[in-house]
């Protein structure tokens, strides 16, 4: 903090730099608690980001709340199985536990909570069981856990290893909502969870505006104030719901965007508003110094082996861009095939190595 305040230099790491932005709070230091808050943006993930959310509920940094979220959401199975998961508050499981947003199998998510009541038992230096275990947890979060939802085998398979931690008229109406002997609400919730969208990264290495390596790819504004397309053709081996596209920008710069997509019918469709205006965010990157933002658009239905194009104009300065493409990347059980466009109108600046789409954000149908 005295280095900041006498140099403007600050030495941020993952050690430090919850320390230095207590200090910035405490000391009313807008400028350094802002560069605390955005190495956390870009250092956030799954191993770390129950500690992260814990800091920023605390410092009411709603960005980075919502960031630790979607990371949570879409990346739930690797959250919960980090360290920092069974050391959590109560209130911060039971708000995990309560998202229909997570990505993770219903006996996959009891087996984190079991692990997190466990600990929770060795904290207070009580003798593990199961009884005790549903106390320590209460019916706040034991009710939202979704028994129904888990095939039947994995319902016997946690009855086996812990029948006590749930009442025996517990046990009894869900093992007759398995069999199909009961119709009526059984106390816990039925229905799987959504699941957040999953996504595609396309790239191996992200590059910062300032990377000076020739890489061979450019942006160049053109005349009248349009730069050169992005457009890169891609399909998929099963139906999908495509929900949105990360693209590229730069640090602290608002970028305009036109986004549509030709279907496999050679049809046009528009998916957001004429050069709508994106702020530019971090992005986590603890390689680079890396900036975008997502562009979301209503849910559209992509059918398995059919080429789609997507393309993009966007209007602002240089932004960061992606290296080290692949033309096939297999994400979540779906493969994405890239191949690169060829404009008659205009250069397009982005192909399967390099350029724009960071991510493609989407759901399996």
């Amino acid at each position: 903090m005295l280095r900041y305040m006498y140099s403007e230099e600050v030495k941020l790491n993952e050690s430090n730099v919850v320390q230095v932005l207590y200090v910035a709070k405490k000391y009313m230091l807008p400028t350094l608690a802002d560069k605390c808050i955005e190495f956390l943006h870009r250092h956030v993930d799954p191993a770390n980001v129950f500690c992260v959310l814990s800091h920023a509920q605390q410092y009411d940094e709603k960005s980075l709340v919502n960031r630790c979220w979607e990371v949570i959401d879409r990346r739930t199975e690797e959250a919960v199985k980090s360290e920092a998961f069974a050391t959590i508050e109560r209130s911060l499981l039971e708000a995990t536990v309560k998202r229909d947003s997570l990505n993770i199998s219903e006996l996959e998510l009891f087996e984190a909570v079991d692990l997190w009541a466990t600990k929770e038992c060795e904290r207070q230096g009580l003798a593990v069981d199961s009884k005790l275990k549903r106390r320590i947890l209460g019916d706040q979060i034991v009710k939202v856990i979704r028994f129904p939802a888990m095939e039947k085998e994995e319902f016997a398979s946690l009855l086996a290893d812990c029948n006590n931690f749930l009442t025996r008229a517990e046990r009894r109406g869900l093992m007759k909502k398995f069999s199909g002997e009961l119709t009526t609400p059984v106390g816990f919730p039925e229905e799987k969870r959504v699941g957040s969208f999953r996504s595609c990264c396309r790239f191996g290495r992200l590059y910062s505006v300032t990377h000076d390596e020739n890489l061979g790819w450019c942006y160049d504004p053109a005349e009248d104030g349009w730069p050169c397309l992005d457009a890169i053709k891609f399909w998929v081996d099963k139906d999908v719901t495509l929900h949105g596209i990360q693209s590229f920008g730069s640090k602290n710069i608002k970028f305009g965007v036109a986004l549509k997509i030709i279907d496999w019918e050679n049809k046009e469709i528009v998916l957001n508003k004429k050069k709508e205006i994106f702020s530019s965010v971090p992005l986590p990157c603890k390689e680079e110094e890396i900036d975008g933002f997502d562009i979301m658009f209503d849910p559209l239905v992509l059918k398995k082996n059919n080429v789609y194009v997507i393309k993009a104009k966007m209007y602002g300065q240089e932004p960061c861009f992606g290296g080290n493409g692949v033309d096939t990347v297999k994400c979540h059980g779906v493969t994405f095939h890239f191949k690169d466009y060829e404009s008659r109108s205009r250069e397009n600046t982005t192909d399967v190595s390099c350029g724009q789409f960071a991510e493609f954000f989407f759901k399996p149908i």
